[in-house]
């Protein structure tokens, strides 16, 4: 078999097997070319299914010694993770009956804890929102919403009205590869996007806009830079110097729920995590902040 035809069949299961979204895509394609550009440099006329892992081996140390193009160990090991992607592709659709990557070991990256914000820093940025002004009940049901359902920037941006269910209180969300998932949402951001709805009919909404939940002053639906400057503007307002973005509230979403005591499992599933691996890190943040307790108590001589 062709790399061409090879690749190309591979771009055609991520994209409707997968159902992963085209940054997704692009990035295991582009992954998989390095591999297909290493062979054509090193005058291998080597098939895909004929690749083994010395060969494998000898691309890793390629990567690690080209100077042309120097490759750090977390781009290296996202490269190695999208070809084991592809031979697991190759031997799935029958093709290889040997995975060559079995024994192909990614660098050991250290693990990065998100940041997250605390339950009183959450608050002190939406209780400090000003709610006189023409977007003060919007943004503050915007970050409420972002907090209490987790959501990632781009499903905030594009909630629409008719995915809202609040008698039943649970909002329904179209998260990454169009997977739908459904989420509680809490009486306070019911509350505050109610509030938000007073204001909000009283906009002149731009036609093909009427469904989207969360509009600017021209009636149009915010955008992700949009809802990023927000947060930043209101963070700097209340003195908070951590690095925050959307995200971060997903992540204080998370990290609180496991801190409770939720089961794992439920907050993959309202996350929207395809696996629970990715889940875990918030484990970790769990006994990073029990850790860090106990050094402050420690310290301070507390009890």
């Amino acid at each position: 078999m062709s790399w061409e035809k090879s690749i190309k069949d591979f771009e055609y299961y991520l994209r409707l097997e997968k159902s992963l979204s085209e940054n997704s895509i692009e990035a295991y394609i582009h992954d998989v070319k390095k591999l297909y550009a290493f062979l054509i440099v090193t005058d291998e006329n080597i098939p895909p299914e004929k690749v083994t892992i010395d060969i494998l081996h000898e691309f890793v140390y390629w990567l690690n010694n080209n100077t042309e193009q120097k490759i750090n160990e977390r781009s290296q090991a996202r490269i190695i993770s999208g070809i084991k992607g592809f031979f697991a592709y190759l031997q799935l659709d029958n093709l290889i009956d040997i995975d060559p990557t079995d024994l192909l070991d990614a660098p050991k990256l250290p693990k990065k804890l998100p940041v997250y914000l605390s339950i009183d820093e959450i608050d002190s940025m939406i209780n400090s929102i000003d709610v006189s002004k023409p977007e003060g009940h919007r943004n503050r049901a915007m970050l409420e919403i972002l907090y209490s359902c987790g959501l990632r920037v781009s499903e905030l941006v594009t909630l629409r009205m008719h995915n809202l269910f609040f008698d039943e209180g649970f909002i329904r969300v179209i998260g990454k590869g169009d997977k739908e998932r459904l989420i509680p949402i809490s009486d306070k951001a019911k509350n505050e996007m109610e509030n938000y709805f007073k204001q909000r009919c009283h906009l002149t909404i731009a036609p093909g806009e009427e469904d989207f939940v969360f509009l600017n002053r021209r009636g149009k639906h915010l955008t992700r830079v949009m809802v990023f400057l927000i947060i930043k503007e209101i963070a700097n307002s209340v003195g908070i110097q951590k690095n925050i973005s959307p995200h971060t509230f997903r992540h204080s979403f998370a990290t609180h729920l496991v801190n409770g005591g939720a089961d794992l499992r439920s907050v993959q599933e309202m996350l929207g995590h395809e696996s629970i691996l990715t889940t875990e890190i918030y484990t970790h943040l769990d006994k990073q902040h029990l850790r860090d307790t106990i050094l402050l108590y420690g310290r301070t001589g507390k009890n």
